[in-house]
């Protein structure tokens, strides 16, 4: 479908309202026409003062009548075209963040953040002008010019004719123009996107930066994707500025055919002094609408390559789908069964990250998973909340197919804390009582105090009504962890993830967290990706993945007892790199 097709879908559940626009609009250009029609009466009755005639009294208030008239239908007019505008952009943007937020961990990988925002702000904010303002100009003025039109032809049709003789001239360069337009445009936008991008990614890496002194690169970056941002936006301004010079050509034209025309009516008196002028001043009366018409046409192409990008992101469905017939997942009280499972991305499909993986943990057991970078640790744990669906095999709770219960009742199952800490520009309360409804004060307080955090908070100045700024940079790097597993502490899921959990930590607050999440773990299946190979010594299995292969299982000190084993070579490079600090002598080249 056209994306203005689609677009002008959007406005169908406010028909109500676009009726009365049009109404408005109507009243407008029946009131722009008899605005005209007062123009005979000047000179037939008016000015000759004749007994009987429309005095200048009477001719006067119905000037001021249809003129209020005509005010009053061009302000409910815009009002409502522009309120079906904004409504219509509402719902748009809220589409469009919804539907994005649905898609898959993969699409996510795909994408840039800049990339996404740009299309719900830039593109959402080129498709508002066209909805609020282009489609009611284009609508008013055609009104309009149906009823200048109209009065033509009942002054003079003939002369009529003549009159509109340049429209077929001027449609074809518009068409023309209009293609340019929306390509030159769609550059634009993808240039607008990319600023969006270097944007977003200096300012979130702010720290690295500075660190490095790279302000003047990412200065230069930013100025080279603004360079070819104005150098696109030029492109269509060129276009656009082309389209008036030729209307005055075509509108040239049409006054010397009129004025001719005319001479010779009026020589044969088949067309009086006084018809003559009306229908003039009706010709170029018309020339107006005719005018924003051109420029409408425009940004109705510019609106379309933005609406265009629009569908291109709403059209992209990678989300998880959830079955029809999905039922409800319980309190796991069995095994989680993994079953020669294997995943691959969408569009890596020939490149596999897990092959072959199965095992079974029982309810209460912790599981820990090792490996190098690389191996599919995080990929693994990722497939049981449903980030990504499985290519291959099942991932089973309790005999049930995960994919065969809703999303939002198996994710409501699992806790997570990660090792990139995500918190939002709120307070700490909130943050910790992210997706938790009814929450009273007391159950975040017992919370944070679990996760060793309730000590640090009530030293801050608001203490848990304090904000704790984007990403919580106000905050420790151990702080944030910290409210991210109260946040998962409360949440008080029967299964739990645990990626680099204390990854953030120093030592001290890593032996307080420890203690919390010994407490969190109890009686609950819980999955633990660690680095440090020390905090998985308790686990009652311990799973060691190489190229996304299970190698090995077994509990910590029975994959130690094999010497050869890949375990037990993780476990000596990394008590190796424990000692190599104190071996390390410094570069040559290091004073």
């Amino acid at each position: 479908m056209n994306p203005l097709h689609r677009l002008i879908g959007f406005a169908r559940p406010y028909r109500g309202r676009f009726v009365a626009a049009l109404a408005a609009m109507a009243v407008y250009a029946a009131a722009s026409a008899g605005v005209v029609a007062l123009i005979k009466p000047i000179f037939a009755e008016v000015l000759p003062d004749e007994p009987g005639g429309m005095g200048f009294a009477v001719w006067a208030w119905i000037v001021l009548g249809v003129y209020l008239v005509k005010g009053v239908g061009a302000y409910f007019s815009v009002y409502m075209m522009t309120d079906i505008g904004q409504r219509v952009v509402r719902d748009i943007r809220n589409k469009l963040f919804r539907h994005i937020l649905d898609q898959s961990a993969g699409f996510f990988t795909r994408k840039s953040s800049g990339s996404l925002m740009s299309r719900i702000t830039n593109d959402v904010n080129q498709v508002q002008g066209a909805v609020s303002e282009t489609l009611g100009d284009l609508l008013r003025e055609t009104l309009a010019l149906v009823g200048y039109a109209g009065l033509l032809f009942w002054i003079d049709w003939q002369l009529a004719l003549v009159a509109i003789t340049g429209a077929p001239i001027v449609a074809y360069p518009l068409a023309k123009f209009g293609q340019r337009i929306r390509s030159t445009t769609r550059r634009s936008q993808e240039e607008l996107e990319h600023l969006t991008h270097v944007t977003a990614e200096a300012f979130t890496g702010h720290r690295i930066v500075k660190a490095f002194g790279a302000e003047a690169h990412e200065a230069s970056r930013f100025g080279r994707a603004a360079q070819q941002v104005y150098r696109t936006n030029l492109k269509v301004t060129s276009i656009l500025a082309t389209l008036p010079p030729l209307m005055e050509i075509v509108g040239g034209a049409a006054v010397i055919g009129l004025v001719w025309y005319g001479r010779q009516q009026i020589a044969m008196q088949a067309l009086t002094a006084p018809e003559f002028t009306t229908f003039i001043v009706a010709a170029f009366m018309m020339y107006t609408p005719v005018k924003k018409l051109s420029r409408v046409t425009g940004s109705m192409q510019q609106a379309t390559a933005a609406a265009d990008r629009i569908f291109q992101v709403l059209d992209t469905h990678s989300e998880v789908k959830e079955r029809p017939d999905a039922g409800m997942l319980q309190s796991p009280r069995f095994a989680i069964e993994f079953q020669n499972v294997a995943f691959a991305y969408d569009d890596r499909p020939t490149k596999p990250i897990l092959r072959d993986v199965s095992f079974r943990v029982a309810p209460g057991e912790m599981v820990a998973i090792v490996g190098l970078s690389g191996a599919g640790k995080t990929t693994l744990v990722n497939l049981l909340p449903r980030f990504y669906d499985v290519t291959g095999g099942a991932i089973r709770i309790d005999g049930l197919d995960i994919r065969d219960v809703m999303l939002k009742s198996l994710r409501s199952k699992v806790g997570m804390v990660t090792q990139e800490t995500v918190l939002f520009d709120e307070t700490i309360e909130s943050n910790i009582a992210y997706g938790c409804n009814g929450i009273s004060a007391e159950e975040i307080e017992a919370a944070a105090r679990a996760a060793h955090a309730h000590e640090f908070i009530v030293n801050l100045q608001d203490k848990y009504q304090t904000r704790i700024g984007e990403r919580g940079q106000t905050l420790s790097g151990g702080q944030r962890q910290r409210i991210a597993i109260a946040r998962a502490i409360l949440k008080n899921a029967p299964i739990l993830i645990l990626d680099e959990a204390t990854s953030a930590l120093d030592a001290e607050s890593e032996l307080l967290v420890q203690e919390a999440l010994q407490t969190l773990l109890r009686n609950r299946t819980s999955f633990v990706i660690a680095h440090r190979l020390s905090t998985v010594r308790r686990a009652d299995q311990i799973i060691v993945l190489e190229k996304g292969r299970i190698v090995e299982t077994g509990k910590h000190e029975e994959l130690l007892a094999q010497p050869t084993s890949v375990y037990s070579k993780l476990y000596a490079l990394q008590s190796f790199e424990g000692r190599r600090p104190t071996q390390i002598r410094p570069h040559p080249t290091i004073q």
